[in-house]
């Protein structure tokens, strides 16, 4: 992370005449919130003094208990580049910020403090810094003529694809421009697989940098796609019989020797602590699914024929299990989860991964063999044979198995666990109780 002093923000707010600034968070189910104040509240906000009502977001607090405190993390201010008018020509600036009670404690319904906690139980092992690179994907749709979102992709491309057939090829160069300019090393962007899909990918960062990152390309994508009369969308399966969209998670654990999942005496190269953080994810698969793909519609993108992982194995050789070790080695080691997609609030993906592998590494949970063959082309027979199992079908199955993992309901914390498990319980309800267009047609003239 970034080493910024006050002096220094105060500096860069006049010399750059930032006029606004936007106190960032993220409530439980990953939606980005944030406190607006005026450039003259600065020095209350960079004394910690800021407040706000914790009662009205998603998870938070009884109104009894509203008060809660905005504290910035100072390594995350951020000037935008876009003007607040064309008359003032003024800037916005935006810092990420921690939830804390009145008497300075970390909230524990905070997302951000909580992958911090399980952050410290990584360093009692004796590890000392975990990366992580993630792989969001997303859709650009067309907008109407009052600016409300339509189902109309804005091209036909396929992978790789470029302009005229990529026709969202400009757009995404502006959203790379605007993430460069904010302080993102892009590493590559592309048309995905699936018509008006897109993906861009940024150099790996610590856990909670990565995070905030997360959040920042989201808004980023979002405001740029606006500009080209565009709806960008990290909803994973927008549209039937195509690929929906995903997030992979590029893991690597590092140590004092370096890279801990390396050992290059071995015959891939993995540690035996790569073995185990692997261990720890293949067992707690089931459970986490629920926050790695926590809305009713990711489940319509983890089904076989599109690419998006399904079953619980790993390989270093093929794209078909839930987890890829990709071949890079040394420094470069690292463990790549396939199944995470974007909806999903990334503290709290994080956060129980995180737990799961180190699950795995304190009771040396051995793992399965590789798997070298095309798990999609398999027999029940043969998947029941290797012992290979599915991950959770939909929400209801994957919040059951949630229930039972006390590992993983650890690495939430009691007041997320609650508030989130609530919620999709009632957002499943919701679901289940609707009468859809294609029952309709199905069973209308039938029954």
């Amino acid at each position: 992370m970034k080493n910024i002093t006050v002096n220094q923000i105060k500096k860069e707010a006049k010399v750059n005449n930032v006029r606004y600034l936007r106190l960032m968070f993220t409530d439980i189910l990953g939606t980005i919130k944030n406190v607006e104040v005026p450039i003259s509240q600065l020095d209350k906000v960079l004394d910690n003094k800021m407040m706000f009502d914790g009662s009205s977001i998603e998870g938070f607090v009884r109104i009894e208990e509203s008060d809660m405190y905005l504290s910035p993390d100072l390594s995350t201010w951020l000037i935008f580049s876009w003007e607040v008018d064309s008359s003032k020509k003024g800037k916005v600036a935006r810092l990420i910020c921690d939830i804390k009670h009145p008497d300075g404690t970390p909230f524990a319904g905070d997302p951000r403090s909580n992958l911090k906690r399980v952050l410290k139980e990584l360093g009692e092992l004796g590890f000392t810094e975990f990366n992580l690179g993630p792989e969001p994907e997303f859709f650009l749709f067309k907008l109407d003529d009052q600016h409300n979102p339509t189902e109309k992709l804005n091209d036909n491309g396929g992978y790789f694809d470029l302009a005229p057939t990529d026709s969202g090829e400009n757009c995404r160069r502006e959203i790379v421009l605007e993430l460069e300019e904010l302080g993102f090393e892009i590493e590559a962007s592309h048309h995905e697989a699936a018509p008006g899909q897109h993906e861009i990918d940024w150099k790996y960062a610590d856990a909670v940098e990565a995070c905030d990152n997360i959040q920042t390309f989201k808004l980023i994508v979002k405001t740029v796609a606006r500009k080209y009369g565009l709806h960008a969308t990290f909803m994973p399966k927008p549209i039937q019989g195509i690929n929906g969209s995903g997030m992979h998670f590029n893991m690597s654990l590092f140590n004092e020797n370096g890279n801990a999942f390396y050992d290059k005496e071995d015959s891939i190269g993995l540690s035996k602590i790569a073995y185990q953080f692997l261990g720890g994810l293949l067992e707690h698969a089931p459970a986490y699914t629920a926050v790695c793909n926590p809305i009713v519609n990711s489940y319509k993108r983890l089904v076989p024929g599109y690419e998006a992982p399904v079953y619980i194995a790993w390989s270093n050789c093929n794209r078909s299990p839930l987890i890829r070790v990709p071949s890079s080695r040394e420094n470069s080691t690292r463990i790549e989860l396939r199944s995470v997609d974007p909806a999903a609030n990334p503290y709290l993906a994080l956060a129980v991964l995180l737990k799961a592998g180190i699950d795995g590494i304190k009771n040396e949970i051995t793992v399965s063999n590789s798997i070298k063959e095309n798990i999609y082309e398999m027999k029940n027979s043969e998947l029941e044979k290797k012992g290979i199992k599915q991950l959770p079908s939909n929400l209801l199955s994957a919040l059951e198995a949630l229930s039972k993992d006390d590992i993983i309901k650890e690495a939430l914390g009691t007041h997320i666990y609650k508030n989130f498990v609530n919620t999709k319980y009632i957002e499943w309800n919701e679901y289940a109780t609707q009468v859809t267009e294609w029952e309709k047609a199905k069973y209308m003239n039938l029954y």
